[in-house]
């Protein structure tokens, strides 16, 4: 159960680390999760710079103990992504382009929110939603047009 649960803690602490890089990205189409990304990346910020140990990593090295397994002598990235995935040589020109993708997310975002550039319509948006967003206003009788809202809810049905 403990194994189960330390792989469980895995997917996660690598899930956090891709969210923290391309999260901004993602707040391109769901604007809304702005907030959630500036708070990780900050905390991801914080973990890196400060000597601090990350909770994951403390949840981690308890489920394994648990698992009778030996506890942790280092942190997640340098176990599980430092000299595995790239050599350490490169660690700190890959701490700067994760940050620089994460800065020019939130500029992307920004110039986004200023000019307003709409997001792709969500699938949810009816099709007849999407048709008067995209028809010019109506210049006839409002019965007619109601008349056909009603015949395009009919088709959709």
């Amino acid at each position: 159960m403990y194994q189960a649960l330390t792989t469980a803690i895995l997917v996660l602490h690598f899930a956090y680390l891709a969210y923290v890089v391309v999260g901004g990205f993602l707040a391109w189409r769901w604007p809304r999760t702005i907030w959630l990304h500036l708070l990780a990346a900050a905390w991801g910020l914080v973990v890196v710079v400060a000597p601090l140990a990350c909770p994951l990593t403390a949840a981690e090295d308890w489920a394994r103990r648990r698992a009778g397994e030996a506890g942790l002598t280092r942190g997640f990235i340098d176990r599980y992504i430092e000299g595995v995935l790239y050599p350490e040589r490169f660690t700190v020109f890959l701490q700067v382009l994760a940050g620089l993708l994460v800065v020019v997310s939130w500029i992307g975002f920004l110039l986004r929110r200023r000019n307003r550039l709409p997001a792709a319509p969500s699938r949810r948006t009816s099709a007849a939603r999407r048709i008067l967003n995209a028809a010019p206003a109506p210049v006839g009788d409002p019965a007619d047009l109601r008349r056909e809202l009603d015949e395009l809810r009919g088709r959709r049905a």
